[in-house]
């Protein structure tokens, strides 16, 4: 029987790692906690952008930095700089401490040194970890770990981590699609901007980091949308329109004037094709035409009311997390019946 102790410390961690759920990409989105010997919680991190410190370095970091006066590393979320000086500044440290990951560190060197590596060295008494990593390249780092010395745990939370990880894992069987929705609290989704400001730079963030971004012709010919990063300052992502009917649709609508973005016109089937990291927008239509292909849907849900029109069709969904953005509450969803 899984500790409830455990179940705690990893319930941290998660909630830490699904602030930062797609913006990770195309690294899963993972979470760490640093917890001392009397249980008290020194270091709570995730992962935040493919390129930086992992989760657990990050943690480890946050921890050092409570337990010493030492103010050098709190500031920086270079992987390279931390790995090689947390070893010589926190020498036996942690030898007392418990590391919880939803991922297992990682054992390989890639845009970052090996975090398994740097957890050994620290000589941390135990690490909990809540699944295994499924990318071959990177797994191991458990068996790494015992080999060290640590005690090491995995299973923990393990349902939730799998549901953490799951655009990861579609996304290296070739395809996440996920739908974006903003509405009111009684479904309206046009008549204007529906969600906050921050809400909206999330999106745009995201939009930083997918492959495709996917909208219906109707709401382009409707809207005559922009589709781009601006509120961030993250690059447009390219567009794929789908519709029967491209000629109708006028170049001077504002997506077609982004530099460096690619855009092509495609049918359904040509939709059923796209690879990589999805995201639609969309109304009705779009809903409906890929309701079967939706993996997960994000929803923000704006405090308010107001007349106007909402979403037809049909489709069931799975919650699996919920927080908030600006005032927004933010729902994820699992398509029941998708692919």
């Amino acid at each position: 029987m899984v500790a409830i102790k455990d179940q705690f410390y990893m319930r941290l961690a998660l909630e830490e790692a699904w602030k930062y759920q797609l913006l990770t990409y195309p690294n899963p989105a993972v979470g760490a906690a640093v917890v001392d010997s009397s249980g008290a919680v020194l270091g709570l991190n995730a992962h935040k952008e493919a390129g930086s410190a992992h989760a657990e370095v990050l943690a480890i970091r946050d921890a050092y930095t409570a337990l010493t006066s030492d103010r050098a590393l709190c500031a920086t979320e270079d992987s390279e700089f931390l790995h090689r000086e947390l070893p010589k500044r926190a020498k036996n440290l942690f030898s007392s401490s418990t590391l919880y990951v939803t991922l297992e560190p990682c054992s390989h060197e890639g845009k970052t040194p090996a975090c398994s590596r740097l957890i050994a060295e620290l000589g941390f008494k135990r690490v909990v970890i809540g699944v295994p990593d499924p990318n071959g390249l990177a797994s191991g780092g458990a068996k790494m770990l015992q080999k060290a010395g640590i005690e090491v745990s995995v299973g923990v939370q393990k349902k939730r981590c799998e549901e953490l990880i799951e655009p990861f894992k579609k996304w290296m069987g070739g395809r996440f699609l996920f739908f974006k929705l903003a509405q009111t609290l009684n479904g309206v989704i046009d008549g204007g901007t529906v969600s906050s400001e921050e809400s909206r730079r999330w999106v745009h963030a995201v939009r930083g980091k997918i492959d495709t971004l996917l909208i219906g012709g109707g709401t382009v010919r409707a809207d005559r949308p922009l589709l781009d990063g601006r509120l961030t300052g993250t690059k447009a992502p390219d567009v794929a329109v789908l519709t029967e009917k491209p000629d109708t649709i006028e170049r001077d609508i504002p997506l077609f004037g982004v530099e460096g973005r690619s855009v092509e016109f495609i049918d359904y089937r040509g939709a059923l094709n796209l690879k990589g990291f999805v995201m639609v927008e969309g109304g009705s239509g779009m809903f409906e035409a890929l309701k079967n292909e939706i993996d997960w849907m994000v929803l923000f849900v704006a405090p308010f009311v107001k007349a106007g029109m909402g979403y037809n069709g049909a489709q069931s969904f799975e919650l699996l997390h919920q927080s908030s953005c600006g005032g927004d509450a933010i729902l994820w969803l699992r398509a029941k019946n998708g692919r």
